[in-house]
């Protein structure tokens, strides 16, 4: 299954896809929250009907004048609220289309609103580096208070570039501007979550979740979304049953929520509930085939015993590695972290996950290039790298046991044995498949 750390990555860095984004409503709400109980979940109503009627109506605006940069601002952003609830990717090349032809019409100096919708798809794209460059112009072109939003999308682009010291310098920023509105609490914590300050960042979701309860209406999405949050945090800890009760609670608000679907699949697996956990992930795969999702499915059906329909799943991810290709580098780390788990094509996903690594210095990048680098024979590259996953203290299982493989093939049984305990101790059911090896090499 490929790793939580990955898809908490993966979808911590499509922050602007999320409700908990850019689009959302910016609600203050008092520090002391975060001590409250969290309310049990309600169904809220969904905004789908409204949002495509409004969609309909603005492609027939844009389609008889091309130039109306107000309607192919507002076209994008439904766009990305679309992409946010369904999870289709093809939303994001709709939205990058719209922002291209608004500022096709109208330059980027008096057209802020294009260049921030074109920033917010770049950063969906992964495509970091043109999302930081275009925040950077967006600061100069709207400073003071208005300039919230570019700290926040310059912080986040930064981070996943591996620039953590400027990173933080952009969310210092970020917070004189806007202290406690759900857009700025939802980037504090996920600092903290990087830092290893786990119950820092506990407490920023709990208040960005408590915000986003009191917006005027709520949004469904971005309520759902940061329950969901929550249950990634717990699940990270090894607290199951924590995480378990997020998940149903993000399902209860949003039913049918694929996030919160993949979650419950990936806790039951964690509490020996195969056949629970296989539901799951069916239904989130059926809704939208995530390589995340879809590799899940198939190592569960591995265990299962259903070694046919394990193929079938894992031929599909590597189907995505085509789609990868055509759609820029959106799903390369997934790949090369799938092939590295499965013993599969260790060169090609070694290349891979360095090139990745030569745009993108952040953590993960590091610890993906050293487990492609071990499975690749490359030793002594794979210390190198893992030393750099670990210097910032991010509390992942993964990370560690994939220092204690590294450790355990250079021959330092001491530092191996360490590392597993630790990520054992951590989240003892981490991976389906992963965490059986580490329990095997800890016992070696």
């Amino acid at each position: 299954m490929l790793r939580l750390s990955i898809l908490i990555t993966l979808l911590l860095t499509t922050i602007y896809m999320t409700g908990c984004g850019a689009l959302a409503p910016e609600v203050t709400t008092d520090s002391s929250k975060a001590s409250l109980a969290i309310p049990s979940a309600t169904a809220l109503p969904a905004t789908s009907d409204t949002s495509e009627t409004a969609i309909r109506f603005l492609e027939n605006r844009v389609k008889g004048d091309p130039d109306d940069i107000v309607a192919q601002n507002r076209l994008g952003g439904f766009y990305l609220q679309l992409l946010r609830e369904t999870g289709n990717v093809s939303y994001l090349n709709l939205a990058t289309r719209a922002a291209e032809a608004s500022l096709k019409s109208v330059p980027a100096e008096q057209n802020a609103g294009g260049l921030e919708l074109l920033a917010q798809a770049e950063f969906g794209s992964h495509d970091f580096a043109k999302a930081r460059d275009h925040a950077t112009k967006l600061i100069t072109i709207e400073p003071g208070k208005k300039a919230a939003f570019a700290y926040g999308l310059l912080g986040d682009s930064l981070s996943e570039l591996g620039e953590y010291d400027k990173a933080e310098a952009a969310y210092q920023q970020l917070q004189k501007l806007s202290r406690s509105g759900t857009f700025t609490l939802t980037r504090l914590a996920r600092r903290d979550w990087l830092r290893g300050e786990v119950k820092n960042a506990e407490q920023l979701f709990t208040q960005a979740l408590l915000t986003a309860i009191e917006g005027v209406p709520p949004s469904r999405e971005t309520v759902a979304w940061c329950r969901w949050q929550l249950g990634e945090l717990a699940f990270a800890g090894g607290d199951y049953e924590t995480a378990e009760k997020h998940a149903r609670e993000a399902l209860t608000t949003y039913p049918g929520y694929f996030r919160g679907l993949a979650a419950l699949g990936r806790v039951r697996a964690a509490r020996n509930d195969l056949a629970g956990a296989i539901e799951q992930y069916e239904h989130a795969v059926r809704i939208i085939p995530e390589p995340v999702f879809v590799a899940a499915l198939g190592d569960l059906y591995k265990l299962a015993g259903r070694d046919k329909e394990a193929a079938a799943q894992y031929a599909l991810v590597e189907q995505t590695a085509k789609l990868s290709v055509a759609s820029g580098q959106l799903y390369n780390r997934q790949l090369a972290l799938f092939d590295a788990d499965h013993d599969l094509k260790a060169e090609e996903a070694y290349s891979l996950a360095r090139t990745e690594y030569e745009m993108r210095h952040d953590l993960y990048g590091a610890d993906a290039l050293a487990w492609t680098a071990l499975k690749a024979g490359k030793v002594s590259a794979a210390q190198e790298a893992i030393k750099d996953a670990l210097r910032p203290g991010t509390k992942d299982a993964r990370l560690l046991y994939h220092a204690g493989m590294i450790a355990k093939a250079a021959g330092d049984q001491r530092a191996a044995r360490d590392y597993l305990e630790r990520a054992l101790a951590l989240n003892p059911q981490f991976d389906p498949l992963q965490s059986v090896i580490a329990r095997k090499a800890l016992a070696e």
